[in-house]
């Protein structure tokens, strides 16, 4: 009984952890793609403001958006946690806490459009710009958010990095899963790295990060598949 007890334990984190997973999948392109490409129109200040003036429910729906994620992030960095921590706890705290930071900064990096919110409220102390102040303003917070990415993006490579080993060493989940995970945590690193360092080849850069898809693979194993009990428990025993 207590053997099936651990088995329904384990697997229900794995299970949970995918559900979470594919519910990020779904709501972060909202926020992170289709509010950008519909509302700020690129080196026009003046077009973004009034874009975004004219659809703010459509903008705030979106900062919901990231919030949701950044909830769901939370939970979701303990169980993963929870779900390699018999292969080497030490590296799992690394993977839990680098995913930690990352969502720490996503959650910061929201301030960015409720100064864009303030800037396009119409108060009385925001007479001392002139609206193309204002305006242009909108726009380098809105980059400035865009820019922010960059930064969480190397903390979850080093989540993936770490985790990916994690996952290709426990035994209890395929080899092939963390081999992937690492291929993408190398997708995030050339990313962002490669856009630091050479901005003007950012197109090129970001079609490397698009890669990051392969990412889709760990949580539809978890949801379908789960982990292998015997394996889990048995690592589980060497690491007490």
């Amino acid at each position: 009984m207590n053997t099936t007890i651990k088995t329904n334990s384990i697997q229900m984190t794995a299970r949970i952890a995918a559900i979470l997973t594919l519910l990020i999948v779904v709501l972060a392109p909202f926020s992170m793609l289709y509010i950008p490409t519909t509302l700020i129109v690129p080196g026009d200040a003046a077009a973004t403001a009034n874009n975004i003036m004219a659809s703010q429910g459509l903008f705030r729906a979106g900062m919901v958006s990231d919030s949701i994620v950044f909830l769901i992030e939370i939970v979701l960095t303990v169980l993963l946690y929870v779900l390699v921590k018999p292969v080497n706890k030490t590296l799992s705290l690394a993977a839990a806490f680098s995913r930690l930071a990352m969502t720490v900064i996503q959650g910061i990096n929201l301030l960015n459009h409720f100064i864009v919110l303030l800037l396009i409220s119409g108060a009385g102390y925001l007479t001392v710009f002139s609206p193309d102040q204002s305006q242009a303003l909108v726009l380098i917070f809105l980059n400035a958010h865009e820019s922010v990415t960059l930064i969480w993006g190397l903390f979850f490579g080093l989540h993936l990095l770490v985790f990916g080993y994690l996952v290709y060493k426990s035994g209890y989940l395929p080899k092939f899963l963390g081999v992937l995970l690492l291929i993408v945590s190398l997708c995030y690193f050339a990313q962002d790295f490669g856009t630091m360092l050479f901005p003007q080849y950012k197109a090129l850069f970001t079609s490397i990060g698009s890669l990051a898809f392969l990412e889709i693979a760990f949580p539809l194993w978890l949801l379908i598949k789960g982990v292998n009990f015997e394996q889990w428990e048995k690592r589980a025993a060497e690491s007490v």
